[in-house]
């Protein structure tokens, strides 16, 4: 019997493609998408230091999975800017630009990162 292939497994394969083209640097660090079927999670990362520079996540947040993809990009917008970081390098994670990822991704635009 022939297996479905595993959503997440090529999502993963698609992640990896991405990441050996883009690299966050102090100067525009990456800013990186999770999504689980319930959350959606979002980090500011310097790669050349490997050190996380700010995060959000929809853990404790209420609403519908966008609103709360929404909220998220306006607090690690915020997160980032206290930090410093004006611009980043958006890292969709290997998901589609659509959906939870695109409202997080143009919230963080609205909250005034540059990507």
């Amino acid at each position: 019997m022939i297996s479905k292939p595993d959503k997440n497994k090529l999502r993963q394969k698609r992640h990896t493609r991405v990441r050996g083209k883009i690299s966050g640097t102090a100067e525009t660090p990456r800013l990186n998408v999770f999504r689980s079927n319930t959350n959606i999670y979002a980090q500011v990362i310097d790669d050349v230091a490997g050190v996380t520079l700010a995060s959000a996540n929809s853990l404790k947040l209420t609403g519908t999975k966008s609103e709360q993809a929404v909220q998220v990009g306006k607090a690690v917008a915020e997160a980032a800017k206290a930090k410093g970081v004006e611009a980043v390098v958006f890292d969709r994670g290997g998901y589609l630009y659509h959906g939870r990822v695109q409202a997080l991704a143009e919230a963080a635009r609205e909250a005034g990162l540059k990507f």
